[in-house]
């Protein structure tokens, strides 16, 4: 028997239904994938531009010091993936390795930076300073549920005398916190960064030479039999003043870049 008209038109209507169902669905998958590679894709990358320090109210020590920065602190990367969500890459390589040149050409009469292929034992100096980077952390505002960015940077500064022996190690744990501004938050995550720069910059002008008797240096190299060889000098977190009129233009504070 032969359809008639009514059972026809309804096919024609389950079918186009069908139609406009399968071609939603079609779409609605696409979103689905377009969305899973942007989130799986989705990263920031943060390159720290070097800080500049204002030149300080302090008086250098007289002593030719050596600075030896090692490959991984020229060029150290941190990536993390925040709540499996974002990659973040912060680079403070470069920035890091000029800005403690400047750092301790502040401190010192004479600063000798070595290069990769430099031999420290053909040089004449009274001290040998290797700063280490030993732990980074930072948190981005859906982490901390505030608009705020933040970064910690703990440093080891290595301390050897004339001879190769080591004098002393220091580590000096540093603080910056910037608010969000703009939509993707690199440049606030920078500026955090910064600020911790500056905030182990003030700790080492005032406290390196006190927590590590490196000037006792110029006089020559440690007498061994005086010496205990696995002695380490750590500071302990505590509160402490704002560095504020250590330097001649503005200070290095957290307020201000």
């Amino acid at each position: 028997m032969r359809p008639g008209r009514a059972q026809i038109q309804q096919q024609i209507i389950f079918i186009c239904a069908d139609f406009d169902q399968l071609i939603a669905t079609k779409h609605l998958n696409r979103c689905f994938i377009l969305f899973a590679l942007f989130a799986a894709g989705c990263g920031s990358n943060v390159t720290v531009d070097t800080p500049t320090i204002p030149s300080p109210h302090i008086d250098k020590l007289p002593m030719d010091v050596v600075l030896r920065i090692p490959d991984e602190f020229h060029n150290f990367v941190h990536e993390e993936n925040v709540l499996g969500r974002e990659t973040w890459s912060i680079n403070l390589g470069s920035a890091n390795a000029v800005f403690f040149e400047q750092l301790f050409g502040y401190m010192f009469d004479n600063v000798i930076v070595l290069g990769p292929d430099d031999d420290a034992l053909e040089y004449t100096f009274d001290a040998l300073i290797e700063p280490k980077i030993e732990g980074f952390e930072f948190s981005v505002p859906n982490q901390s549920k505030t608009d705020a960015f933040s970064v910690w940077i703990r440093y080891r500064m290595q301390i050897f005398d004339s001879a190769g022996n080591s004098a002393a190690s220091w580590t000096v744990s540093a603080y910056g916190k910037s608010q969000k501004q703009g939509l993707g938050g690199s440049s606030s995550l920078q500026r955090a960064a910064v600020l911790a720069m500056r905030d182990a910059a003030a700790l080492i002008l005032l406290q390196m030479n006190k927590a590590t008797k490196m000037a006792a240096l110029a006089d020559g190299p440690i007498d061994l039999s005086h010496f205990e060889s696995s002695a380490m000098v750590r500071e302990k977190p505590k509160e402490r003043a704002s560095p504020v009129g250590l330097f001649a233009i503005g200070g290095i504070d957290n307020a201000t870049e």
